[in-house]
C-alpha cells in the first residue's frame, strides 16, 4: 500500500475518532491509537499526508459538511454512516481546496477504502455523492 492510500486510510480513521471527540486536529495527528507492535507502522510520507488532510478537512468542516447535505437526496445527515461520513468529508475537502489532486483519484480511492471499511453499498452511496460534488464544481468553474 502506497504512502498515500495509507494517510488516507489515516485520515479517514482519525476523521471518525474526530466525530465522536472532536479532538483538535494536532492531536489526532499523531496517531496514539496505532499498536505498532501488530503491524508497521506508517512512514513520515503517510502520516504528513494523513495530518494534511484531518487539519484541512476539520478547519473546513462547515463547508464539507453543507456540501455533502446539499448532495444528499431522501437522506438524512445525521443518518450518516460514521464510517461514510469520515470519507466523504475528507474526500470533499480533497475535491474542493486541493486542486492538485485529480477528481477522479480522489473518488477512486474513497470507493476503495469505502469497501474495505464500509458497508457493502458504502461504495455506490459514496461514488454517488461524491460524483455529484464533482459536476457541481466543474459546472462552477
Amino acid at each position: 500500500m502506497g504512502p498515500r492510500r495509507r494517510g488516507r486510510i489515516l485520515a479517514m480513521q482519525s476523521l471518525y475518532a474526530w466525530d465522536f471527540t472532536h479532538a483538535p486536529a494536532e492531536a489526532l495527528s499523531e496517531f496514539f491509537w496505532l499498536d505498532e507492535k501488530d503491524s508497521p507502522g506508517p512512514d513520515d510520507t503517510a502520516c504528513a499526508f494523513a495530518a494534511l488532510l484531518i487539519a484541512g478537512t476539520i478547519e473546513n468542516i462547515e463547508v464539507v459538511d453543507v456540501t455533502i447535505r446539499g448532495r444528499l437526496e431522501h437522506w438524512d445527515f445525521s443518518r450518516l454512516s460514521r464510517v461514510d461520513l469520515s470519507i466523504l468529508r475528507m474526500s470533499v475537502f480533497c475535491l474542493l481546496f486541493m486542486k492538485d489532486i485529480p477528481a477522479s483519484v480522489v473518488i477512486d480511492e474513497a470507493v476503495d477504502i469505502s469497501k474495505e471499511f464500509g458497508t457493502d453499498d458504502s461504495f455506490r452511496f459514496i461514488n454517488g455523492v461524491l460524483d455529484g460534488i464533482r459536476k457541481n464544481i466543474d459546472k462552477d468553474i
